[in-house]
């Protein structure tokens, strides 16, 4: 009875299915391993592809699989979705991504700086296993969860602040951003909230409005949240001469909201002591100050936390991207005294699951041992290279940056786009930030070896647009 009732409600057979669909059957069928059914084409075992140093293309870049199931998402996908070239990956190990059609790039993105621990590390996903075979769900905004606790004991320890924290887990950075604007009104009693221009925090309604780094964000959108005011980054004479002269008392300040570098607006560092200065100023008027740490911290910048080198305490800290290697979640850790909210006043029914914050438990482990030094040493070879290369041609305008998050800005936004899509060909995987700059952030297990590649790589991409006629 129950199986004709579920054969009542399958889809007509009659349906006719796009073409791309059927193309690429063989890539979405469940009931084999995706890395088995591309062994059997001649792909390399996990080992021998987490060992590559150089890409291995045996297409025409994209391939015709990728090709396809670029056709296929493109009728049943939404169209906001930002891609940044075909890139159809189906397996990775490390710094190493495998696509559809077998061929082998170099990953210098991450997963936009989310796979910490390169992919599928067997550390995380050992824990991942271990903890889907004992329990895979229970809401920690209803119940007890030992993981929950264990986590947030871990970035208590782990955290800036030099007293006692308390953490709050979402499913993503946002969720973190949007956790501590309603703290920091709570807390505080105040209205308003500061963020600074290229910022991105985020595109739900309230992390939205902090965003300032492209009007597509805001455009078609409005009204966004009230009582959120704009500053320039890296200028405190604006804050005080302009908004707390002109605009908003610093009194009626809840919290300035600031990454320490900026990541989407286009890995933009701040001079030289102006995070300590701005941390001054909060201090002074009651204002909270909110460290966004979703893309520079976990051991990106060479230390646990990008703000540690301004040697500052924040009073609450956003966590995400690269806390979890690639599983879904986001922290705001705050100063225990902040922590005052009535029960209920904010939850998550998936926020902290137990997969995720196993995940996160050993990425932090692998990250305390040896990731965050890895990315220090690494990445002071390839920010040299890339001083080099800037300093060789007229393309690159800047090279900036600490760790393995590094910004390389070109003289036009044309020009970063076209070598970007350079790299692609040549299996070099990067990603755009900001008007004309692209990020350098490789997963932190990335060897020198790797390094040495990939720089060469960028240096040939930009020597092919270099080559090009101008306006091409």
């Amino acid at each position: 009875m129950c199986s004709s009732t579920f054969a009542s409600r399958a889809r007509p057979s009659s349906r006719t299915r796009p073409a791309a669909v059927e193309v690429e059957q063989d890539l979405t069928d469940r009931s084999a391993d995706p890395a088995e059914r591309l062994r059997g084409a001649g792909a390399p075992t996990f080992e021998e592809l987490r060992a590559f140093t150089e890409p291995r293309l045996v297409t025409e870049i994209p391939g015709p699989r990728a090709r396809a199931l670029v056709e296929a998402d493109a009728k049943v996908t939404s169209p906001s979705l930002p891609r940044a070239y075909r890139f159809a990956p189906a397996r990775g190990a490390g710094t190493v991504l495998e696509d559809v059609d077998g061929n082998v790039f170099l990953d210098f993105n991450a997963g936009i700086a989310v796979c910490s621990t390169g992919h599928a590390h067997p550390q995380v996903v050992e824990a991942i296993e271990r903890q889907a075979r004992m329990l895979l769900h229970y809401s920690a905004s209803d119940f007890y969860l030992p993981i929950y606790v264990e986590l947030c004991e871990r970035l208590d320890d782990i955290s800036p602040m030099s007293g006692p924290t308390r953490s709050f887990l979402t499913n993503s950075g946002t969720e973190a951003v949007e956790a501590a604007l309603k703290l920091a009104r709570r807390v505080t009693g105040r209205q308003y909230l500061l963020a600074f221009f290229g910022a991105f925090h985020g595109r739900s309604y309230g992390s939205v409005t902090l965003t300032a780094s492209n009007a597509k964000y805001h455009t078609g959108f409005g009204p966004l949240l009230p009582g959120v005011l704009h500053a320039p980054f890296g200028d405190l004479d604006h804050m005080r001469d302009l908004i707390f002269r002109r605009l908003v008392k610093p009194e009626e300040i809840a919290a300035v909201v600031v990454e320490p570098i900026q990541g989407e607006g286009g890995y933009v560092v701040p001079p030289e002591g102006w995070l300590r200065e701005l941390r001054d100023l909060c201090t002074e008027h009651g204002i909270l100050f909110v460290a966004d740490e979703i893309q520079s911290g976990m051991g990106r910048t060479g230390m646990m936390w990008a703000i540690e080198r301004d040697g500052i305490e924040p009073d609450i800290l956003l966590a995400g991207k690269g806390i979890a290697s690639g599983m879904p979640l986001g922290a705001m850790i705050a100063r225990a005294e902040l922590m005052t909210w009535e029960v209920g006043a904010h939850g998550s029914t998936y926020g902290g699951n137990p997969v995720s914050c196993a995940a996160a438990l050993a990425t932090i482990d692998l990250i305390e041992k040896e990731l965050a030094a890895n990315a220090e040493q690494v990445g002071s070879g390839l920010l040299e290279g890339l001083r080099r290369l800037e300093a060789e041609g007229d393309l690159i305008v800047d090279v900036r940056g600490f760790g393995l998050m590094i910004g390389v800005e070109f003289r036009s936004p044309t020009v970063a786009d076209a070598v970007e899509e350079a790299c692609f060909s040549r299996g070099l995987l990067t990603l755009r930030a900001g008007d004309a700059t692209i990020r350098i952030s490789p997963p932190l297990v990335i060897n020198a070896e790797q390094a040495r590649s990939g720089l060469r790589l960028f240096g040939e991409a930009c020597d092919e647009v270099a080559g090009l006629p101008e306006g091409a």
